[in-house]
């Protein structure tokens, strides 16, 4: 059994194919303690851990220093008030004013499969592929309980964590901070790594010393945000890609979030991950209950790489839904930095025409197309078609696309609305705003309140009727602004503490219904480029769209970090024209092309204005994809170098599942003059195997004979590694494909 109940010691034990989590009920009063999550053991009684056995031990034999035994006691779900000084996972204000509460254990029950959380985002699995614990705790004084999910897969080393709180009593009480799990563990001089950046440079690694106090990142944008990432991992220092002990944490959340560590004066650190406390206030009526989004806690013995491919594994299989996990996607052309605002039916075709001639196979309508809409200042929430630029409508124009052999996709950002707008002058009580402020815009744009059902009826309602008018068969979902001004017309004062939390379920609740009455669309969320690139949005999206820096060694870091969590698979990657529209930068088509290739893989540029020299390399990028995309799709993941540590040039792979080829990235960013070529270890082959190396898309090593006339044993590319000859200039790249004899 995964899960197992050892009666006579009080220990629960959860177990994956190389991970151990365990935690035991201690003393009379029945506290929830943390006990060990690492490298699968078979023993189950380590209790030791918890160090109940020392000073100052357990309130039944040491009542007198019960505040010291709070203060140190490695809580699974601390709670607030009563004398643990560290961050905890839960506090609340009753009708007296109170804040504290003590959480003890009442049962258990172990279940088959795994339940879904109302309203939320989560991970699924049948009764055979993965076992749930639910623990009970309780406030016998507020009368509120605690339920503490617990779920294990039997085929990815992952816990998966949340929290369900109810109250029983006769009177309101208010929750004012929910974490959604903790961990407490000693701190063995280990490092943090977080996720950071801005627009245009999202998600880059940041390494740092694990030091005492708090350290944590957080958002408070109604978004998980562009600046920092529902994601943390704590790593002993000497930790890399291949080896050492990693506990990864992610937030399966796309709003407002805190992931924090605090080390204590024992030098132990307690972790945590949950909705940001900061302008959060739920109500709790008798009866209701408040269910907490998931936390993944990914234990590795096999350092950062390890940890990634678990979570990679973890959210292909288990989390995302969509017909297309499991598939190609469909090479699109998107309309934006071919043409901005400027286009019609006439220019839209006229790409469609050309994409069809290079094998592309759908083209995107990006922003512009509805109201009025001939700039960003105006016209969201006007969702009907300018027919002024797509004369003929809107089912003319999908109709005329698809007689070329294109699907045809669009783009919507539904839940904002411009002040210039009708729906703005009809309803700008939807506007989130606080009364008598002039609220902020951002974009010329607010954002609508969705905690009123009927903005979230008319939102859908506009959507799918456009999605009924025409075969449309990809969105890509849109949000450029953070929302500031928190007041709703609708929500009574003392609910005001709930509107991010409100906005965000009914993010989800928009996103349900459209992939419930579209189930074969192809959903893409973006949120000005990667600020909502998070778990949550993969549950209703295969695939999000990564950052809106299209430069292909920007995207190097912003991939390498987002991968650090994330499957290839869901990384919206394009090639786009040069300069770069974000930096100016020019980099060859051809190494556009192969890092693009670790994502989705499509096209962002106007095919009848590019270089020809460009457009002749379409055909055989879009061969190459889709050569590799299965093996990119569903291979594991191995980082080999990193530009944003060596500066010089960044290297990845990807191997199929049953180790009988790989795919290796190389991409030099600075060339070295007077240099010996650069040797590079590959990794995750089969030791024994025989392997033969091809440059892929190459002439000139292929002529030179590179890797092609001979094979190699797999244990031969790992250890002693192969050779690659520096390309002549910066920008360049090379593929090469390892194929087992």
């Amino acid at each position: 059994m995964p899960v197992t109940f050892n009666e006579q010691k009080k220990i629960f034990k959860l177990d994956t194919p190389n991970t151990s989590y365990i935690c035991g009920i201690f003393d009379k009063e029945g506290f929830l303690g943390h006990i060990y999550y690492g490298d699968r053991i078979e023993e189950e009684d380590v209790a030791y851990l918890a160090r109940t056995g020392e000073p100052p031990y357990t309130p039944e034999v040491n009542n007198r220093d019960r505040l010291a035994f709070y203060d140190s006691f490695p809580f699974e779900y601390p709670a607030h008030g009563l004398g643990d000084y560290r961050d905890d996972c839960i506090a609340v204000r009753t009708s007296g004013g109170n804040s504290a509460l003590k959480l003890t254990y009442v049962s258990h029950k172990i279940i088959k499969g795994k339940k879904p959380l109302k309203g939320l985002p989560a991970t699924f699995g049948s009764e055979d592929e993965c076992t749930t614990l639910e623990i009970t705790l309780t406030d016998d004084i507020l009368e509120l309980d605690v339920y503490l999910s617990y779920s294990v897969f039997e085929d990815v080393d992952a816990v998966l964590r949340s929290a369900r709180i109810v109250n029983k009593s006769r009177e309101d009480v208010s929750l004012t901070r929910v974490m959604s799990a903790c961990l407490d563990m000693d701190n063995e001089n280990y490092d943090l790594i977080t996720l950071h950046g801005s627009w245009a440079r999202e998600r880059h690694i940041n390494r740092r010393p694990l030091n005492r106090g708090t350290q944590s990142v957080s958002s408070i944008r109604g978004e998980s945000g562009h600046q920092e990432h529902p994601f943390m991992a704590i790593m002993e220092h000497n930790a890399d890609q291949t080896g050492g002990r990693v506990w990864g944490i992610n937030f399966v959340y796309s709003g407002n979030f805190l992931a924090g560590c605090y080390v204590n004066q024992f030098d132990t650190v307690r972790a945590y991950i949950g909705i940001n406390p900061e302008d959060f206030c739920w109500r709790l009526r008798p009866g209701d209950e408040f269910t907490a989004p998931e936390a993944v806690l990914v234990y590795s013995g096999e350092g950062l790489g390890g940890m990634s491919r678990s979570f990679h594994d973890l959210y292909r299989n288990h989390l995302i839904r969509s017909p297309y996990k499991d598939r190609k996607r469909p090479i699109l052309i998107n309309n934006w930095e071919a043409t901005y605002f400027d286009f019609d039916t006439d220019k839209l075709l006229a790409i469609a025409d050309e994409a069809a001639k290079v094998g592309i196979e759908m083209l995107v309508m990006d922003d512009g197309w509805f109201g009025y809409r001939n700039s960003d200042n105006s016209s969201l929430g006007d969702w009907y078609v300018n027919e002024n630029k797509l004369k003929g409508g809107l089912k003319y124009l999908v109709d005329e696309v698809n007689k070329r052999g294109l699907k045809f996709g669009i783009w919507f950002e539904p839940e904002m609305i411009s002040p210039d707008s009708e729906l703005y002058r009809a309803h700008p009580d939807w506007a989130i705003r606080i009364t008598g402020r002039e609220p902020g815009q951002a974009r010329e744009q607010y954002v609508l309140d969705l905690s009123r059902p009927e903005v979230v009826d008319y939102t859908f309602d506009q959507i799918s009727t456009v999605l009924h008018s025409a075969n449309i068969e990809y969105v890509k979902w849109d949000m450029n602004r953070p929302l500031a001004d928190i007041g709703s017309a609708y929500l009574p004062a003392e609910q005001m503490g709930e509107l991010y939390h409100r906005y965000t379920l009914a993010v989800y609740e928009l996103q349900e219904r459209l992939v419930t009455e579209f189930p074969d669309l192809l959903l893409e969320n973006c949120s000005g480029g990667g600020a909502r690139f998070d778990p949550g949005m993969l549950y209703y999206s295969p695939q999000i769209w990564c950052s809106d820096d299209t430069d292909a060694i920007e995207r190097l870091s912003i991939q390498e970090g987002t991968s650090l969590v994330y499957p290839l698979s869901a990384m919206g990657a394009h090639v786009s024209d040069c300069p770069n529209h974000a930096l100016g930068r020019v980099t060859p088509f051809r190494t556009r092309g192969y890092v693009a290739l670790a994502g989705t893989f499509g096209y962002e540029l106007d095919v009848t204005r590019i270089p020809q020299e460009d457009r002749d390399m379409i055909p055989s990028q879009i061969e190459m994809y889709h050569r590799y995309n299965d093996l990119v799709r569903m291979g594991d993941y191995y980082r080999i170098a990193s530009y944003s540590q060596n500066h010089e040039y960044d290297c990845y792979m990807v191997v199929a599942k049953d180790k009988s080829e790989a795919l290796v990235t190389f991409i030099q960013v600075l060339n070295r003059a007077n240099c010996h070529s650069r040797r590079i270890r590959l990794q995750g082959l089969d030791p024994k195997r025989r392997y033969r190396l091809e440059y892929v898309d190459d002439a000139a090593d292929r002529s030179k004979g590179e890797g092609t006339d001979r094979t190699y044993l797999g244990e031969t590319l790992m250890k002693a590694g192969i050779l690659v000859q520096n390309p002549w200039g910066d920008y360049q790249g090379k593929l090469i494909s390892v194929k087992a004899e």
